[in-house]
């Protein structure tokens, strides 16, 4: 069930409460360096306190954070699963392999392309972007020289192609949260946002060919390089594709998350044991604290790219969906999102409205506070009773909030992602933001096909309304 509203407040009242929110989150982390989950945790303090003042029981408002948290209990569930496949995914050869084999769509003439496309292949594979941009997004900076390309626009490439990637990656955390916040499966929501992502990639690639031919160079030396790491590790084999196979072909027959996750977790098992024989501590160990190559091997980056995976790895960004979600539970609670959302309810009458408001809210969230998840998970929380209001299929909420949330934290400098992935490439975020065309054609996409009603899904009103009485008739837990 939804946290209910427990008191009554004034937009104006919510709007302060907001900014103060807002304000110290934003200081905290930014001016301060603190990690998301003692920010939210001190803002969750902050709006306790309002509510003890207001005369809410803990109990109550305890209660409806728990509420909150219910909602994307399934996205906690998942991310246990997701830290399995990606350490079988690795210890098999699947991800290494296709690593291996995307190297070689290298092309000197087409350099910002291939850093592209390739960055967008290994970040499917990674799930990850920062990742992506910290080891593969690194070795196309240093080779930019050998290939006389500008920095700023490979940095542009690798930035595009690595949030590609972390959006459409079924091993993704930010996909995944998005797609449980509103309710929706994994693969639905995946499919869903290819209408707005396959039109931005394409259209980027198609922006990269026009500086295409400014490459001089065509030393591959560090592609070899990396491609002889790859072998070195003993995981890059033709057959260890093929968990890859069953993942997609299970995402394509509508099979649930969860089993199609497990289905893949036994395949890559099952190659692993054709190459390898990792005794079942060693095995235990892998799917736990993450896949690492043998430390006899010399795999220089390519070591850090394969270290990867494990239930473990998945506990931080857990904990961010849990404080987070609790957050949103408590803004509900005390009244403070459907205050806001109050204030423009007379407006949001339209899909095109509705997805713009929800797009803003996102972009806002990582302006101001400069966190990935936040924008995801706070935004979708609270357009959620709007998008049902208006019969808009849920699908369409998360879409939104990955377009406006997930790929546009690297645009900013403050950000969480700008940081680092600045940091790591050597590249300011200024300088790179001009040529990251995926991360704000993805945006400008989904609110023009939000005004226009192209790819928007809809439920009949018949079927919200019955949704509606089987959770007005469900048992209280």
């Amino acid at each position: 069930m939804p946290p209910k509203i427990l008191t009554q407040i004034s937009p104006q009242l919510a709007f302060m409460i907001s900014a103060i929110v807002i304000a110290i989150m934003g200081v905290t982390m930014i001016g301060f360096g603190w990690v998301p989950h003692l920010s939210l945790i001190l803002a969750i303090c902050v709006l306790l306190a309002i509510g003890l003042f207001k005369g809410l029981s803990f109990d109550d408002m305890q209660a409806q954070m728990a509420s909150g948290v219910m909602r994307g209990i399934g996205a906690i569930y998942l991310f246990f699963f997701i830290g399995l496949m990606i350490a079988a995914l690795m210890m098999s050869g699947a991800i290494p392999t296709l690593m291996y084999f995307g190297f070689q769509l290298i092309s000197p003439e087409y350099y910002y392309i291939s850093a592209f496309v390739l960055t967008s292949i290994i970040g499917i594979a990674l799930g990850s972007s920062l990742t992506t941009a910290a080891t593969l997004g690194v070795a196309f900076i240093g080779m930019s020289n050998a290939f006389d390309a500008n920095v700023a626009i490979a940095a542009g490439a690798v930035v595009s192609g690595a949030f590609f990637g972390d959006k459409m990656s079924p091993l993704s955390d930010t996909c995944t949260i998005a797609s449980s916040v509103v309710g929706i499966d994994l693969f639905d929501h995946i499919r869903n946002m290819m209408y707005t992502t396959v039109p931005a990639w394409i259209m980027t690639v198609i922006l990269f060919w026009f500086f295409s031919g400014q490459t001089a160079g065509s030393d591959l030396s560090q592609v070899r390089v990396l491609q002889g790491q790859l072998i070195e590790s003993g995981l890059v084999h033709g057959y260890a594709v093929l968990p890859f196979v069953v993942l997609v072909g299970l995402a394509i027959f509508r099979v649930n998350a969860i089993y199609t996750i497990i289905c893949t977790i036994a395949a890559a098992l099952i190659i692993t044991y054709l190459h390898s024989s990792p005794s079942f501590g060693q095995l235990g160990g892998y799917l736990f604290a993450g896949y690492a190559p043998a430390e006899s091997l010399e795999l220089g980056e390519v070591g850090g790219m394969l270290s990867r995976g494990g239930v473990q790895s998945m506990f931080f960004t857990q904990a961010i969906v849990i404080l987070a979600l609790s957050l949103g539970g408590l803004l509900t609670a005390l009244g403070i999102l459907p205050a806001l959302l109050s204030g423009i309810k007379d407006n949001l009458t339209t899909a095109g409205r509705a997805i713009f408001a929800a797009a803003m809210s996102a972009l806002s969230i990582n302006v101001l506070i400069g966190e990935q998840y936040l924008s995801i998970l706070l935004s979708g929380t609270a357009f959620r009773p709007t998008f049902e209001r208006l019969n808009l299929h849920p699908k369409n909420l998360s879409r939104t909030i990955e377009d406006a949330g997930t790929v546009i934290n690297p645009l900013v400098p403050w950000s969480v992602c700008g940081v680092f992935i600045s940091q790591a490439l050597g590249v300011p975020v200024l300088d790179y933001l001009p040529y990251a065309f995926f991360c704000y054609l993805s945006l400008l996409l989904t609110i023009l096909f939000g005004f226009t009603g192209v790819t928007i899904s809809r439920i009949q009103p018949h079927q919200t309304h019955k949704k509606t009485v089987m959770s007005d008739s469900a048992p209280m837990g």
